[in-house]
């Protein structure tokens, strides 16, 4: 079940996001676009999380952080390439470390001292996209609704992290044995607006994507469960959420530009 917590923090963000962008949009000169290419789209970008499907039993809510880089064409089509490097902190593995826990709930470290270990989400999604930008408006024909599609490379696993101390059962390729390291091909959608001006600032994108992941494990034992198989079968790992980003157009042909009062 989705927590109500980021639900609602996620919906007051995309509220505030489409308020403003009307507001700046409206602010900015409007520009009559006659025969634009914009050659280069370089973006960077931040997206929530939800997971589904098999991710849904290891991981909680996840950020994205990354960037793409691509090319428009006169007709509106893009190709581009992306990549989102993927952290949370919310794990949903009960008893990870409990084989390294003493009777007090402590683990502790090379000095028999009490360690803080903490277990994070870390992960990589890369993928080639193909979509097009639907102008709503011919005045603006580089802006509209932005559709793309595309496919990729997605892995995931656990990080276990002991700051400063060092904790031998947990260090080097001993943290192999729980991080439950996943990758697989994956395929992802987006719906959403894209605003382009080429004589302002505010140049970005918004909307709705959706990831699926065809994973498997790449472990071959757990050492939380030494006695349990690994599964060898193909995982279905989702990702949904709200995507923002923010980019930078490069024009190689003119535009007229006239200011609306």
């Amino acid at each position: 079940m989705l927590n109500k917590k980021y639900v609602n923090l996620t919906v007051r963000l995309f509220v505030f996001f489409i308020g403003w962008s009307l507001a700046q949009i409206h602010a900015q000169p409007f520009s009559l676009d006659t025969a634009v290419e914009s050659k280069v789209l370089a973006a960077v970008h931040y997206g929530t999380g939800w997971t589904g499907g098999d991710l849904v039993n290891r991981y909680g809510y996840i950020n994205l952080v990354g960037f793409s880089a691509g090319f428009k064409l006169t007709n509106n089509w893009f190709f581009q390439t992306d990549a989102s490097f993927l952290f949370g902190s919310q794990v949903k593995i009960p008893g990870l470390l409990d084989g390294i826990t003493d009777s007090y709930g402590n683990i502790t470290d090379v000095n028999g001292d009490p360690a803080a270990v903490n277990i994070l989400c870390r992960g990589l999604a890369t993928n080639v996209q193909v979509g097009k930008i639907i102008p709503l408006s011919r005045f603006q024909r580089n802006s509209g609704l932005m559709l793309h599609a595309g496919a990729g490379y997605l892995n995931h696993r656990i990080k276990i992290e002991t700051q400063t101390q060092v904790v031998p059962m947990i260090e080097l390729d001993y943290k192999k044995g729980y991080d439950r390291l996943t990758s697989g091909v994956s395929l992802m959608q987006f719906i959403g607006y894209a605003h382009m001006a080429r004589s302002s600032f505010y140049n970005f994108y918004g909307g709705f994507y959706c990831m699926q992941g065809f994973t498997r494990e790449r472990r071959t034992v757990y050492f939380d469960q030494p006695n349990v198989p690994v599964s060898t079968k193909t995982r279905l790992d989702l990702l949904v959420g709200l995507k923002f980003g923010w980019f930078i157009p490069f024009y190689s042909t003119r535009k007229d530009y006239y200011y609306e009062y």
